[in-house]
């Protein structure tokens, strides 16, 4: 950790908790048999039984909890930070319309759904409750995240840090509150995806076509799904891809999907992917809950053959011309990292650094064993929309496990730096609010260790 206030990462990420995995939900399916006014801030309320649905909720999170009544207290904080917040949302008359609290919802479910297969029937069991009672819980919660969203971001959304700024707060880190990088690579990619015959393409389409005419005899669109689908993220549950919003999806799947009516199944689509039959689930506005079956054109093994021919050739024409890998990638590849001068993205970063928990088995295997400016053999690898290709991997740059420095690390510390300023606009700003606030509190938690000092009369 790069801040050695603990409670205060505590404070933050539970903060997080409450904002984002709605917890409050989570702990309903249990009873609070208490309940009373536990403090007051502006016009917002706080009960004894929020607050326990709260601690159930952390309670099952981290297992093990060693002061409840001071976790109690630093609970009864975060939720006091939240409602100050909210409180300044209605004095500044912050509005948030339906469609938003909808689509919020709609993800929430979404992604309780895909925690439990797709399945609704879990969801119901788990809270005990309907799925209409569990959106009609869920929309306070929700219309609350939006406001304190908005009254956030306008404290901290226009906050940046200069160079000098992250320079001195790397010079103000001790050594031992600096994090261990484990080894990291940068590397590029050539790129050939074997060419698929007509008479694939059709074979794929008639199974499709089949698939369809199946389920509209009666037969079960997600037993199918699992049966032959060849998208392994949604296979398992159905082919259920959940509720999503429009622009998340390949545009010509969008196309169709959102004109599918409730049951409806479309006809086959085309996409980068393969070929697909989409069925309409629900639709609540420009959200979409859809399931479909994906099936993928194999190419033949001469095709692959071919490709791994033709790659072998270029790492020899690379090599021997010692062509740049832009320019390589710029001739040769047919991977859309071509445009990045055939450099690999992280997803998960947005960064070329990559480190072992971020690749996949082959690829980790294969960059551990080139040095800084070698090529690769060929090696197979599945490509973002899960085609069988072939390509060479570049290896441009390989830093060894470290202990965190400017130099090399400079955009991790940056961050650091950029949180740590935005914390401290947060708290002057809670400082400050907190004085022209009506704040009461119910004198059994007048003994917490807050935080922050609530002037509480």
């Amino acid at each position: 950790m790069f801040i050695d206030n603990q409670r205060m990462m505590k404070k933050i990420f539970f903060g997080f908790l409450l904002l984002v995995c709605g917890s409050s939900l989570l702990a309903q399916s249990g009873g609070v048999p208490v309940d009373g006014i536990v403090a007051v801030v502006g016009k917002e309320i706080i009960m004894q039984s929020d607050l326990e649905k709260h601690y159930l909720d952390y309670t099952s999170q981290f297992n093990t909890v060693e002061d409840p009544e001071e976790t109690r207290c630093f609970i009864l904080e975060t939720l006091m930070f939240n409602k100050l917040m909210v409180n300044q949302a209605e004095l500044d008359s912050i509005e948030i319309t339906d469609e938003e609290v909808d689509y919020r919802i709609n993800a929430r479910l979404s992604y309780f759904l895909q925690q439990v297969g797709g399945n609704t029937k879990y969801i119901e069991e788990y809270f005990k409750k309907s799925m209409a009672d569990i959106k009609k819980d869920l929309k306070e919660l929700m219309y609350e995240q939006a406001l304190i969203e908005q009254v956030q971001a306008k404290i901290t959304g226009s906050i940046t840090v200069t160079p000098s700024e992250v320079k001195q707060f790397a010079n103000n880190l001790s050594s031992d509150s600096l994090p261990i990088v484990p080894t990291s690579y940068q590397f590029g990619e050539i790129v050939r995806i074997p060419v698929v015959s007509d008479e694939e393409t059709e074979a794929v389409k008639a199974r499709l076509n089949d698939f369809r005419e199946r389920v509209l005899r009666g037969e079960k669109f997600s037993m199918l799904a699992r049966l032959y689908s060849d998208d392994p993220g949604s296979a398992s549950k159905g082919g259920d891809l959940g509720f999503v919003e429009r622009g998340t999806l390949y545009p010509e799947f969008e196309a169709v999907a959102f004109n599918l009516k409730s049951g409806e199944v479309s006809q086959v689509v085309k996409t980068r992917a393969g070929y697909h039959i989409i069925q309409m689930i629900e639709r609540k506005g420009e959200s979409i809950h859809v399931a479909h079956i994906l099936i993928q054109p194999k190419p033949s093994t001469d095709e692959q053959v071919k490709a791994i021919s033709y790659l072998d050739s270029v790492r020899g024409v690379i090599i021997n011309e010692k062509l740049s890998l832009e320019d390589a990638a710029k001739q040769f590849s047919e991977s859309p990292t071509k445009t990045n001068g055939g450099m690999v993205v992280n997803p998960y970063t947005n960064s070329y650094s990559f480190d072992q928990q971020s690749l996949d088995e082959t690829t980790y295997a294969t960059l551990n064993k080139l040095i800084p400016g070698e090529y690769s053999e060929c090696v197979p690898y599945v490509n973002d929309d899960g085609v069988l290709a072939y390509r060479l991997i570049y290896l441009k740059e390989k830093v060894a496990e470290h202990r965190a420095n400017i130099v090399e690390d400079y955009d991790m510390i940056k961050t650091a730096a950029l949180e740590e300023k935005k914390y401290n606009a947060m708290q002057k700003w809670v400082v400050e609010k907190v004085k022209v606030t009506s704040i009461k509190l119910n004198e059994q938690y007048r003994d917490c260790s807050f935080v922050t000092k609530w002037q509480i009369p």
